[in-house]
């Protein structure tokens, strides 16, 4: 069976939310609905938008990546994985390039890595601005480690990682198209 995963990577907003939504509406690829153990937000719907778990439900998945936030746990799980590849051969998940690195080494061509950037960086603090986050915060996220990390394709993804400059909507979808329309036919 011909089945994949397209992991969305690359910086905070480089679009990577933007294209999963492309792939599940003009594609139909289901998203692989990953785990956390922190409170459901406002409009967050629990199977939806993530499987909310408490500490010892968390614990209870096969994870095949899995990280730390301010003292919550996200992961996603083999088990996520096989809902969604029941639904369609060709699913989606966004992973910081730390899960990237992950899913590539764990499942090998399976995963489709595609990873997001911009040619201007200051494109990034403004992109965040528009869809609202609170300045403080970008500031702040900006800074942080996990943003200095995933800022460059991390070596471990040369060679291996579709690179898209998500400059230009229309040029990004072309791009993503022809991703897609290689990887299908394979």
């Amino acid at each position: 069976m011909n089945r994949k995963v397209f992991v969305l990577t690359g910086n905070t907003g480089t679009g990577k939310t933007t294209v999963a939504n492309y792939l599940n509406e003009f594609f139909e690829m289901p998203k692989v609905i990953t785990h956390t153990t922190r409170a459901p937000r406002e409009g967050e719907v629990d199977q939806v938008d993530y499987y909310f778990e408490t500490e010892a439900s968390f614990k209870q998945n096969h994870y095949l990546e899995s990280v730390t936030y301010s003292n919550y746990h996200y992961g996603s799980s083999h088990e996520g994985l096989a809902r969604a590849w029941e639904k369609n051969p060709f699913i989606t998940i966004v992973l910081d390039t730390a899960g990237a690195i992950t899913y590539a080494q764990e499942l090998g061509d399976e995963a489709v890595i595609i990873y997001l950037t911009v040619s201007e960086e200051n494109d990034l603090l403004t992109r965040l601005e528009k869809r609202g986050d609170d300045v403080t915060a970008v500031k702040e996220r900006l800074a942080s480690q996990e943003y200095q990390r995933d800022a460059a394709l991390p070596d471990a993804l040369r060679g291996v990682a579709h690179v898209v400059i998500n400059d230009d909507w229309e040029t990004t979808k072309e791009e993503i198209n022809q991703i897609v329309k290689q990887v299908v036919q394979e």
